[in-house]
């Protein structure tokens, strides 16, 4: 029998870049088997070392999530779709009730300028002037002020959100421009947090602006979060999604949630006391360097604007559908995953399920207190396969300089390599294993990519096959372009 099986956009590379692809098969597990079998590039990234599926791989049968079912031995009919969903690496000290919401809403007053301001707010029997004043009672953080967490804060500051918590400590660069419209051209080199107040000030005087220029870490997540009635997870990294859900669990406040990656998106609401958390869905997350980030594998320009205005309606919802007289019978997306394709133009939703075995809102719960989430998520853990492994682009150029036989391996994709090159033979890595033999086993090769990720995969793979003299440029083309090279464009 033959089941047709969607391919998730980081995993298309893997498939030849098709994002469906129709495999034999009478159970789950014997079409995943033959799939990985026809696209042996794609099975580490679909089972662990122990043969299982990998935790931060979620497997759906058409809209189903089977998997506190016996994911391998779920039989098929022909008419089944199996869908692949990996993870992919924005008040009062508690969430108010409803008598406090209602007592709040009572004393706030609109002044004329607001209500002119929210006119089309208040003329909507769902929202109205007590649904106004809701909003101007509440208070949303937003972690992160990047991609998601331009839309989200303009679009909640212009609707009337009374605080609006930023955190973030990057500064604006020009990459950012493409995707992040909380910042122009005039913010390059300003601190985010300086740009976003300016900015959200700008749209909507009347809000309260809070800012944390700080990395949100196990030390203050508690401290912070417990402020604020909803928290948005406008991240880009899994230590910080996997603290923010630990620290809204245990705060009992809902996470609204959303990631990007090149076209697609997804969003959620994770919110413990009413449905499942982002543990429910992916239990532990990937080894480091497995899931590109957005700056090894891009992202739309728009695609944050549509998830980060989704993850915008879906905290509007939560704020007008709270406490007592409540005006908005809307559904926000608790137990549901919101999937998002850009290029097909297509929404997509499946069912999430609380896991009663989640280590965080589970029916025994062990984690009772926040953890080291950079140790848990492999981030900056010692690896033994990268010692004597690295060269810095410092000593590239000296060693290239003093006439040294080295030979240059890229391995980005060629629409990289024809934004900038710095020399040498262009081997993506996914084409590697393939192409291999190209290579000189005796000869000295550094091999690098954008940043370092890719490059660090592939000298473990050649070590593995007997390469000895290997190493990774440090930092990839772009450290190469800031410290030796300035001529070359960065991206």
């Amino acid at each position: 029998m033959q089941v047709k099986v969607l391919i998730p956009t980081p995993l298309r590379s893997y498939t030849d870049k098709q994002d469906a692809v129709v495999v034999e098969g009478t159970t789950v597990g014997e079409v995943l088997e033959n799939l990985t079998t026809k696209y042996s590039s794609l099975k580490p990234h679909l089972y662990g070392n122990n043969g299982g599926l990998r935790s931060f791989v979620n497997v759906y049968v058409n809209d189903e999530d089977i998997r506190y079912l016996q994911k391998e031995k779920t039989r098929l009919n022909e008419s089944d779709i199996i869908s692949i969903v990996p993870a992919v690496a924005g008040g009062a000290g508690e969430t108010m009730d409803a008598t406090a919401i209602g007592e709040i809403v009572r004393e706030i007053e609109l002044s004329n300028e607001e209500i002119k301001r929210y006119g089309r707010h208040l003329i909507m029997p769902e929202v109205g002037l007590d649904g106004q004043k809701k909003l101007k009672a509440s208070s949303v953080l937003i972690i992160g002020a990047g991609g998601l967490g331009s839309p989200l804060a303009l679009y909640l500051a212009a609707a009337g959100v009374g605080r609006i918590g930023v955190v973030d400590f990057d500064v604006v660069e020009y990459s950012n421009l493409q995707r992040q419209v909380l910042h122009s051209t005039r913010d390059v080199g300003r601190p985010k947090l300086q740009s976003a107040e300016t900015h959200i000030h700008d749209i909507n005087p009347h809000v309260e602006v809070t800012t944390y220029e700080t990395k949100l870490t196990s030390e203050n997540a508690l401290d912070i979060l417990k402020e604020y009635d909803v928290i948005v997870d406008g991240t880009d990294n899994f230590p910080t999604r996997y603290l923010v859900n630990d620290a809204c669990v245990l705060l009992g406040k809902p996470n609204v949630y959303g990631s990007i990656f090149r076209f697609d998106g997804q969003a959620s609401v994770f919110f413990a006391k009413e449905g499942p958390c982002y543990r429910c869905l992916y239990p532990e997350p990937p080894p480091p360097g497995l899931v590109p980030s957005c700056a090894e594998g891009g992202v739309l320009g728009v695609l944050p604007g549509v998830i980060g205005t989704i993850q915008a309606t879906e905290t509007l919802k939560l704020l007008l559908g709270s406490g007592e007289a409540r005006k908005i019978r809307a559904e926000p997306l608790i137990g549901r995953l919101l999937l998002f394709d850009a290029l097909k133009m297509t929404f997509r939703e499946l069912r999430l399920k609380k896991d009663p075995n989640c280590p965080a809102c589970g029916d025994h719960p062990t984690i009772t207190r926040l953890i080291d989430y950079e140790a848990f998520c492999g981030v900056g853990a010692p690896e033994e396969s990268a010692t004597g492994f690295e060269i810095s682009p410092v000593e590239l150029k000296l060693r290239l300089d003093r006439g040294d036989d080295i030979v240059i391996v890229d391995v980005r994709e060629p629409h990289e390599y024809e934004i900038v090159d710095m020399g040498g033979v262009l081997i993506p890595l996914n084409d590697l294993p393939k192409r291999v033999n190209e290579l000189d086993s005796f000869r000295e090769v550094v091999v690098h990519c954008h940043h370092g990720p890719r490059s660090k995969r592939a000298v473990d793979f050649l070590r593995q096959i007997g390469f000895t003299k290997v190493k990774n440029l440090t930092g990839g083309i772009d450290r190469w372009a800031a410290e030796i090279d300035p001529a070359l464009p960065r991206y």
